[in-house]
Protein backbone atom coordinates (compact mmCIF):
# COMPACT_ATOMS: atom_id res chain seq x y z
CA UNK A 1 0.00 0.00 0.00
CA UNK A 2 2.83 2.54 0.57
CA UNK A 3 4.39 2.31 -2.76
CA UNK A 4 0.18 3.25 -4.09
CA UNK A 5 -0.02 5.78 -1.24
CA UNK A 6 3.48 6.92 -2.95
CA UNK A 7 2.32 7.33 -6.53
CA UNK A 8 -0.95 8.84 -5.68
CA UNK A 9 0.31 11.76 -3.52
CA UNK A 10 2.90 12.33 -6.44
CA UNK A 11 0.23 12.17 -8.90
CA UNK A 12 -1.92 14.72 -6.85
CA UNK A 13 1.05 17.16 -6.71
CA UNK A 14 1.29 17.26 -10.43
CA UNK A 15 0.35 20.36 -12.23
CA UNK A 16 -3.03 19.97 -13.83
CA UNK A 17 -3.07 18.80 -17.82
CA UNK A 18 -3.85 20.79 -20.18
CA UNK A 19 -7.71 22.25 -19.98
CA UNK A 20 -8.19 22.65 -23.93
CA UNK A 21 -11.89 22.07 -25.17
CA UNK A 22 -12.48 19.00 -28.00
CA UNK A 23 -12.50 22.35 -30.57
CA UNK A 24 -9.35 23.34 -29.51
CA UNK A 25 -7.87 20.17 -29.33
CA UNK A 26 -8.71 20.06 -33.29
CA UNK A 27 -6.96 23.14 -33.62
CA UNK A 28 -3.72 21.84 -32.47
CA UNK A 29 -3.57 18.47 -34.87
CA UNK A 30 -4.76 20.72 -37.69
CA UNK A 31 -1.99 23.12 -37.47
CA UNK A 32 0.62 20.20 -37.34
CA UNK A 33 -0.71 18.42 -40.28
CA UNK A 34 -0.57 21.42 -42.27
CA UNK A 35 2.74 22.38 -41.21
CA UNK A 36 4.30 21.52 -45.14
CA UNK A 37 2.11 23.30 -46.15
CA UNK A 38 2.42 26.21 -44.29
CA UNK A 39 6.21 26.02 -45.52
CA UNK A 40 5.54 25.90 -49.14
CA UNK A 41 3.15 28.94 -48.96
CA UNK A 42 5.96 30.78 -46.85
CA UNK A 43 8.62 29.99 -49.69
CA UNK A 44 5.79 31.15 -52.59
CA UNK A 45 5.18 34.45 -50.99
CA UNK A 46 8.91 35.03 -49.98
CA UNK A 47 10.00 34.32 -53.97
CA UNK A 48 7.72 37.18 -55.12
CA UNK A 49 9.52 40.35 -54.64
CA UNK A 50 7.28 43.01 -52.74
CA UNK A 51 9.46 45.76 -51.62
CA UNK A 52 7.13 48.36 -50.94
CA UNK A 53 7.99 50.54 -54.17
CA UNK A 54 7.58 47.51 -56.17
CA UNK A 55 4.03 48.14 -56.75
CA UNK A 56 3.08 44.97 -59.53
CA UNK A 57 4.97 42.68 -56.26
CA UNK A 58 3.04 43.61 -53.37
CA UNK A 59 0.05 43.41 -55.73
CA UNK A 60 0.91 40.16 -56.79
CA UNK A 61 1.40 38.68 -52.97
CA UNK A 62 -2.10 40.50 -52.78
CA UNK A 63 -3.65 38.15 -54.83
CA UNK A 64 -2.05 35.35 -53.58
CA UNK A 65 -3.44 36.08 -50.01
CA UNK A 66 -7.07 36.77 -51.67
CA UNK A 67 -6.39 33.05 -52.91
CA UNK A 68 -5.64 31.96 -49.55
CA UNK A 69 -8.90 33.88 -47.69
CA UNK A 70 -11.51 33.90 -50.24
CA UNK A 71 -12.07 30.00 -49.56
CA UNK A 72 -12.30 30.79 -45.61
CA UNK A 73 -15.10 32.39 -46.50
CA UNK A 74 -13.70 35.75 -45.97
CA UNK A 75 -15.03 38.41 -48.41
CA UNK A 76 -11.59 40.31 -49.64
CA UNK A 77 -11.50 43.24 -51.23
CA UNK A 78 -8.17 45.32 -52.50
CA UNK A 79 -8.41 49.07 -51.73
CA UNK A 80 -5.86 50.60 -54.16
CA UNK A 81 -3.11 53.27 -53.10
CA UNK A 82 -2.26 54.73 -56.80
CA UNK A 83 -2.69 58.53 -54.87
CA UNK A 84 -0.41 58.04 -52.10
CA UNK A 85 2.25 56.11 -54.49
CA UNK A 86 1.98 52.81 -53.15
CA UNK A 87 0.23 49.49 -54.25
CA UNK A 88 -2.32 48.84 -52.23
CA UNK A 89 -3.97 47.04 -49.33
CA UNK A 90 -6.10 43.75 -48.52
CA UNK A 91 -9.26 44.31 -46.02
CA UNK A 92 -10.77 41.00 -46.15
CA UNK A 93 -14.12 40.57 -43.90
CA UNK A 94 -15.78 37.48 -42.58
CA UNK A 95 -19.04 38.30 -40.10
CA UNK A 96 -19.74 36.31 -36.69
CA UNK A 97 -20.48 36.57 -33.44
CA UNK A 98 -17.95 37.70 -30.16
CA UNK A 99 -15.30 40.41 -29.59
CA UNK A 100 -14.67 41.70 -33.18
CA UNK A 101 -11.52 40.90 -33.94
CA UNK A 102 -9.14 42.99 -36.27
CA UNK A 103 -6.13 40.90 -37.79
CA UNK A 104 -2.91 43.32 -38.77
CA UNK A 105 -0.14 42.32 -41.23
CA UNK A 106 2.05 43.67 -44.40
CA UNK A 107 2.52 42.26 -48.25
CA UNK A 108 5.59 44.61 -48.30
CA UNK A 109 9.07 44.36 -46.93
CA UNK A 110 12.32 46.21 -47.33
CA UNK A 111 13.92 44.83 -50.05
CA UNK A 112 13.06 46.26 -53.65
CA UNK A 113 13.99 44.33 -57.01
CA UNK A 114 17.61 45.98 -56.97
CA UNK A 115 18.38 44.41 -53.56
CA UNK A 116 20.63 41.14 -53.82
CA UNK A 117 18.47 39.15 -51.47
CA UNK A 118 15.65 37.93 -53.28
CA UNK A 119 15.10 34.09 -52.88
CA UNK A 120 13.69 31.65 -49.85
CA UNK A 121 16.82 29.30 -49.09
CA UNK A 122 15.89 26.65 -46.37
CA UNK A 123 18.37 24.45 -44.16
CA UNK A 124 16.62 22.50 -41.65
CA UNK A 125 14.73 24.38 -39.22
CA UNK A 126 16.01 27.70 -39.96
CA UNK A 127 14.91 29.45 -43.81
CA UNK A 128 16.21 32.29 -45.01
CA UNK A 129 14.35 35.20 -47.36
CA UNK A 130 13.60 38.66 -48.16
CA UNK A 131 10.46 39.13 -45.65
CA UNK A 132 10.37 35.89 -44.58
CA UNK A 133 9.74 36.99 -41.06
CA UNK A 134 8.71 40.23 -41.50
CA UNK A 135 6.16 39.86 -42.56
CA UNK A 136 5.70 36.41 -44.39
CA UNK A 137 6.33 34.58 -41.97
CA UNK A 138 3.31 36.56 -39.85
CA UNK A 139 0.98 36.32 -42.97
CA UNK A 140 1.36 32.30 -43.18
CA UNK A 141 1.05 32.19 -39.15
CA UNK A 142 -2.22 34.11 -39.67
CA UNK A 143 -3.56 31.93 -42.57
CA UNK A 144 -2.63 28.39 -40.62
CA UNK A 145 -4.35 29.44 -37.56
CA UNK A 146 -7.42 30.60 -39.81
CA UNK A 147 -7.57 26.98 -41.53
CA UNK A 148 -7.10 25.49 -37.94
CA UNK A 149 -10.25 26.88 -37.12
CA UNK A 150 -12.28 26.08 -39.75
CA UNK A 151 -11.23 22.55 -39.83
CA UNK A 152 -12.45 22.66 -36.05
CA UNK A 153 -15.81 24.62 -36.43
CA UNK A 154 -14.30 27.16 -34.68
CA UNK A 155 -14.21 30.19 -37.64
CA UNK A 156 -17.69 30.16 -38.62
CA UNK A 157 -18.65 31.69 -35.27
CA UNK A 158 -16.11 34.63 -35.60
CA UNK A 159 -16.07 38.17 -36.25
CA UNK A 160 -13.11 38.99 -37.70
CA UNK A 161 -11.73 41.82 -40.46
CA UNK A 162 -8.16 41.55 -41.82
CA UNK A 163 -6.01 44.48 -42.84
CA UNK A 164 -2.87 43.45 -44.70
CA UNK A 165 -1.06 47.02 -45.93
CA UNK A 166 1.00 47.50 -48.54
CA UNK A 167 3.28 50.29 -47.35
CA UNK A 168 4.22 49.18 -43.85
CA UNK A 169 8.14 49.77 -44.73
CA UNK A 170 7.76 52.89 -46.56
CA UNK A 171 4.26 54.61 -45.93
CA UNK A 172 2.68 56.14 -48.81
CA UNK A 173 1.36 60.04 -48.42
CA UNK A 174 -0.89 61.83 -47.19
CA UNK A 175 -0.96 59.54 -44.43
CA UNK A 176 -4.26 59.81 -43.64
CA UNK A 177 -5.24 58.62 -46.96
CA UNK A 178 -2.86 55.78 -46.09
CA UNK A 179 -4.20 54.43 -43.28
CA UNK A 180 -7.72 54.98 -43.60
CA UNK A 181 -9.06 51.86 -43.99
CA UNK A 182 -7.20 50.51 -40.72
CA UNK A 183 -8.13 53.44 -38.83
CA UNK A 184 -11.75 52.21 -39.70
CA UNK A 185 -11.49 48.92 -38.90
CA UNK A 186 -9.70 49.92 -35.46
CA UNK A 187 -12.42 51.87 -34.18
CA UNK A 188 -14.61 49.03 -35.54
CA UNK A 189 -12.80 46.07 -33.50
CA UNK A 190 -12.70 45.20 -29.80
CA UNK A 191 -9.54 43.79 -30.17
CA UNK A 192 -6.60 44.06 -32.52
CA UNK A 193 -3.97 41.33 -32.92
CA UNK A 194 -0.52 41.94 -34.80
CA UNK A 195 0.96 39.15 -36.63
CA UNK A 196 4.38 40.77 -36.83
CA UNK A 197 7.36 38.79 -35.70
CA UNK A 198 7.19 37.16 -32.14
CA UNK A 199 10.15 38.83 -29.84
CA UNK A 200 12.49 36.44 -28.07
CA UNK A 201 15.07 37.09 -25.26
CA UNK A 202 17.32 34.61 -23.69
CA UNK A 203 15.75 32.22 -26.00
CA UNK A 204 12.22 32.46 -24.11
CA UNK A 205 9.21 33.77 -25.73
CA UNK A 206 7.99 37.25 -24.84
CA UNK A 207 4.91 38.98 -25.04
CA UNK A 208 4.22 42.05 -26.49
CA UNK A 209 1.54 44.72 -25.48
CA UNK A 210 3.25 47.97 -26.23
CA UNK A 211 5.07 49.63 -29.54
CA UNK A 212 6.69 53.16 -29.62
CA UNK A 213 5.87 56.01 -31.86
CA UNK A 214 8.25 56.90 -34.18
CA UNK A 215 8.29 60.99 -35.07
CA UNK A 216 10.78 62.75 -37.31
CA UNK A 217 11.97 66.29 -37.05
CA UNK A 218 13.97 68.90 -38.57
CA UNK A 219 16.06 71.62 -36.69
CA UNK A 220 17.44 74.54 -38.33
CA UNK A 221 19.62 77.42 -36.70
CA UNK A 222 20.55 80.94 -38.11
CA UNK A 223 23.46 83.37 -37.02
CA UNK A 224 24.94 86.24 -37.92
CA UNK A 225 27.80 86.12 -40.45
CA UNK A 226 30.84 87.86 -39.25
CA UNK A 227 34.10 87.48 -38.38
CA UNK A 228 35.18 84.87 -35.71
CA UNK A 229 37.07 87.64 -33.31
CA UNK A 230 33.41 89.32 -32.67
CA UNK A 231 32.01 85.61 -31.91
CA UNK A 232 30.18 86.13 -28.54
CA UNK A 233 28.31 88.68 -26.93
CA UNK A 234 29.71 91.22 -29.70
CA UNK A 235 28.48 89.58 -33.01
CA UNK A 236 26.48 86.80 -31.44
CA UNK A 237 27.27 83.12 -31.20
CA UNK A 238 26.53 82.03 -34.59
CA UNK A 239 24.25 79.14 -36.06
CA UNK A 240 26.21 76.19 -34.82
CA UNK A 241 26.18 77.32 -31.31
CA UNK A 242 22.90 77.74 -31.23
CA UNK A 243 22.52 74.17 -32.77
CA UNK A 244 24.98 72.70 -29.96
CA UNK A 245 22.81 74.81 -27.47
CA UNK A 246 19.64 73.24 -28.24
CA UNK A 247 21.19 69.20 -28.92
CA UNK A 248 22.98 69.36 -25.70
CA UNK A 249 19.61 70.90 -23.99
CA UNK A 250 17.95 68.19 -25.64
CA UNK A 251 20.23 65.19 -24.41
CA UNK A 252 20.32 66.54 -20.78
CA UNK A 253 16.79 67.76 -20.13
CA UNK A 254 14.47 65.35 -21.94
CA UNK A 255 15.49 62.04 -20.56
CA UNK A 256 12.26 60.05 -19.63
CA UNK A 257 11.51 56.34 -19.34
CA UNK A 258 10.73 54.35 -22.50
CA UNK A 259 11.12 57.51 -24.47
CA UNK A 260 14.52 57.98 -26.95
CA UNK A 261 15.39 60.98 -28.70
CA UNK A 262 18.22 60.76 -31.49
CA UNK A 263 20.11 62.98 -33.59
CA UNK A 264 20.85 61.22 -37.03
CA UNK A 265 22.52 63.65 -39.32
CA UNK A 266 23.84 67.40 -38.63
CA UNK A 267 25.69 70.11 -41.08
CA UNK A 268 26.28 73.99 -40.35
CA UNK A 269 28.51 76.64 -41.54
CA UNK A 270 28.45 79.27 -43.78
CA UNK A 271 26.28 77.50 -46.55
CA UNK A 272 24.01 74.74 -45.99
CA UNK A 273 21.64 72.75 -47.68
CA UNK A 274 20.25 69.31 -47.97
CA UNK A 275 18.72 67.07 -50.69
CA UNK A 276 15.76 66.36 -51.22
CA UNK A 277 15.21 63.21 -49.38
CA UNK A 278 16.35 64.97 -46.00
CA UNK A 279 19.26 62.31 -45.86
CA UNK A 280 22.05 64.38 -47.45
CA UNK A 281 23.14 67.27 -45.62
CA UNK A 282 26.18 69.37 -47.04
CA UNK A 283 27.59 73.08 -45.26
CA UNK A 284 30.99 74.96 -46.05
CA UNK A 285 32.14 77.82 -44.56
CA UNK A 286 35.68 79.04 -43.19
CA UNK A 287 37.22 78.85 -39.70
CA UNK A 288 37.22 82.58 -39.56
CA UNK A 289 33.69 82.96 -40.18
CA UNK A 290 30.88 82.85 -37.78
CA UNK A 291 28.16 80.04 -39.09
CA UNK A 292 24.99 81.63 -40.88
CA UNK A 293 23.40 78.63 -40.91
CA UNK A 294 22.96 74.65 -39.54
CA UNK A 295 20.33 72.16 -39.62
CA UNK A 296 20.47 68.58 -37.84
CA UNK A 297 17.86 65.91 -38.23
CA UNK A 298 16.89 62.64 -35.93
CA UNK A 299 13.45 61.13 -34.56
CA UNK A 300 11.74 61.03 -31.44
CA UNK A 301 10.18 57.64 -29.97
CA UNK A 302 7.74 57.73 -27.19
CA UNK A 303 5.59 55.29 -25.16
CA UNK A 304 2.16 57.18 -25.60
CA UNK A 305 0.26 60.41 -27.00
CA UNK A 306 0.62 62.39 -23.86
CA UNK A 307 4.34 61.51 -23.43
CA UNK A 308 5.05 62.54 -27.06
CA UNK A 309 3.00 65.59 -26.59
CA UNK A 310 4.87 66.51 -23.31
CA UNK A 311 8.47 66.25 -24.60
CA UNK A 312 7.56 68.28 -27.42
CA UNK A 313 6.44 70.83 -25.70
CA UNK A 314 10.14 70.35 -24.14
CA UNK A 315 11.60 70.57 -26.98
CA UNK A 316 10.08 73.67 -28.23
CA UNK A 317 10.60 75.60 -25.03
CA UNK A 318 14.10 74.71 -25.51
CA UNK A 319 14.61 75.79 -29.05
CA UNK A 320 12.86 79.32 -28.03
CA UNK A 321 15.71 79.99 -26.08
CA UNK A 322 17.87 81.76 -28.22
CA UNK A 323 21.41 82.83 -27.34
CA UNK A 324 22.21 86.53 -29.01
CA UNK A 325 22.39 86.96 -32.59
CA UNK A 326 20.63 83.68 -33.20
CA UNK A 327 17.10 81.97 -34.11
CA UNK A 328 15.88 78.28 -34.88
CA UNK A 329 12.70 76.74 -35.68
CA UNK A 330 11.96 73.03 -35.16
CA UNK A 331 9.95 71.16 -37.06
CA UNK A 332 7.79 67.80 -36.56
CA UNK A 333 6.90 65.31 -39.61
CA UNK A 334 3.03 65.38 -39.30
CA UNK A 335 2.71 61.71 -40.48
CA UNK A 336 4.71 59.77 -38.20
CA UNK A 337 3.74 56.49 -36.60
CA UNK A 338 1.60 56.55 -33.08
CA UNK A 339 2.69 54.92 -29.92
CA UNK A 340 0.61 51.85 -28.98
CA UNK A 341 0.69 52.22 -25.01
CA UNK A 342 0.69 49.32 -22.60
CA UNK A 343 -2.62 49.03 -21.37
CA UNK A 344 -4.59 47.12 -18.89
CA UNK A 345 -6.91 45.85 -21.63
CA UNK A 346 -3.52 45.11 -23.45
CA UNK A 347 -2.15 43.20 -20.04
CA UNK A 348 -5.57 41.20 -19.82
CA UNK A 349 -5.03 40.06 -23.62
CA UNK A 350 -1.83 38.88 -22.47
CA UNK A 351 -2.99 37.38 -19.47
CA UNK A 352 -5.26 35.31 -21.77
CA UNK A 353 -2.37 33.95 -24.32
CA UNK A 354 -0.89 33.04 -21.56
CA UNK A 355 -4.00 30.74 -19.44
CA UNK A 356 -3.49 29.31 -23.68
CA UNK A 357 0.16 28.69 -23.29
CA UNK A 358 -0.69 26.92 -20.21
CA UNK A 359 -3.08 24.69 -21.41
CA UNK A 360 -0.46 24.07 -24.00
CA UNK A 361 1.74 23.09 -22.13
CA UNK A 362 4.26 26.06 -23.26
CA UNK A 363 5.98 28.25 -20.50
CA UNK A 364 4.11 32.12 -19.95
CA UNK A 365 5.77 35.11 -21.99
CA UNK A 366 6.40 37.77 -20.08
CA UNK A 367 6.45 41.44 -21.76
CA UNK A 368 8.57 42.77 -23.56
CA UNK A 369 9.82 45.83 -22.88
CA UNK A 370 8.81 48.81 -25.10
CA UNK A 371 12.27 49.97 -26.17
CA UNK A 372 12.88 47.12 -27.48
CA UNK A 373 10.35 47.13 -30.33
CA UNK A 374 9.94 49.77 -32.98
CA UNK A 375 6.71 51.25 -33.85
CA UNK A 376 4.57 49.72 -36.27
CA UNK A 377 0.64 49.16 -37.73
CA UNK A 378 -1.32 48.77 -34.71
CA UNK A 379 -0.35 51.98 -33.42
CA UNK A 380 -2.69 53.15 -36.19
CA UNK A 381 -5.74 51.73 -33.85
CA UNK A 382 -4.53 51.69 -30.59
CA UNK A 383 -6.11 54.69 -29.09
CA UNK A 384 -9.46 52.91 -30.04
CA UNK A 385 -9.07 49.10 -28.89
CA UNK A 386 -7.00 46.78 -27.13
CA UNK A 387 -4.15 45.07 -28.84
CA UNK A 388 -1.74 42.33 -28.98
CA UNK A 389 1.67 42.45 -30.82
CA UNK A 390 4.09 39.60 -31.91
CA UNK A 391 1.92 36.86 -33.37
CA UNK A 392 3.80 35.86 -36.32
CA UNK A 393 6.85 34.26 -36.62
CA UNK A 394 10.25 34.37 -34.58
CA UNK A 395 13.40 35.25 -36.26
CA UNK A 396 16.79 37.47 -36.62
CA UNK A 397 18.23 39.89 -38.73
CA UNK A 398 14.88 41.58 -40.44
CA UNK A 399 15.71 44.52 -42.27
CA UNK A 400 19.13 43.13 -43.40
CA UNK A 401 20.12 40.32 -45.93
CA UNK A 402 20.35 37.38 -44.19
CA UNK A 403 17.22 37.53 -42.45
CA UNK A 404 15.78 34.47 -41.02
CA UNK A 405 13.11 32.47 -39.77
CA UNK A 406 12.27 29.99 -37.13
CA UNK A 407 10.28 27.13 -38.61
CA UNK A 408 9.42 25.51 -35.24
CA UNK A 409 7.79 28.92 -34.29
CA UNK A 410 5.56 28.81 -36.97
CA UNK A 411 2.82 25.94 -35.73
CA UNK A 412 3.68 27.20 -32.58
CA UNK A 413 2.47 30.45 -33.11
CA UNK A 414 -0.23 29.55 -35.22
CA UNK A 415 -2.11 27.43 -32.48
CA UNK A 416 -1.76 30.07 -30.00
CA UNK A 417 -3.48 32.33 -32.28
CA UNK A 418 -6.07 30.05 -33.47
CA UNK A 419 -7.08 29.22 -30.00
CA UNK A 420 -6.97 33.03 -28.86
CA UNK A 421 -9.08 34.08 -31.68
CA UNK A 422 -11.87 31.22 -30.82
CA UNK A 423 -11.87 32.16 -27.28
CA UNK A 424 -12.65 35.52 -28.07
CA UNK A 425 -15.33 34.67 -30.52
CA UNK A 426 -17.12 32.92 -27.48
CA UNK A 427 -16.88 36.51 -25.38
CA UNK A 428 -19.31 39.21 -25.49
CA UNK A 429 -18.16 42.19 -27.84
CA UNK A 430 -17.99 45.76 -26.08
CA UNK A 431 -18.66 47.69 -28.85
Amino acid sequence: MRPLLGLLLATLSMPALAALSPAETKIAKAVDADADTAITLLEQLVNVNSGSLNLKGVTQVGTMMRGQLEPLGFTVTWVPMAETGRAGHIVARHKGRGRKMLLIGHLDTVFEPDSAFQKFVRTGDIAVGPGVNDDKGGMVVMVTALKAMQAAGTLKGADITIVLTGDEERTGAPLDKARADLVAAGKWADVALDFEGLAREDGKDMGSIARRSSTSWVLTTTGRAAHSSGVGESAGYGANYELIRILDSFRRELPETDLTYNVGVMAGGSVQSHDAGGVALTASGKTNVIASAAEARGDLRAISVEQQARVKAKMEAIVAQHLKGTGAKLEFNPDGYPAMAPTDGNRALLAKLNGINADLGLPEMAPLAPVKRGAGDIGFVAEDTDGLVGLGTAGKGDHAEGESVDLKSLPVQAKRAAILMTRLSLEKGRK
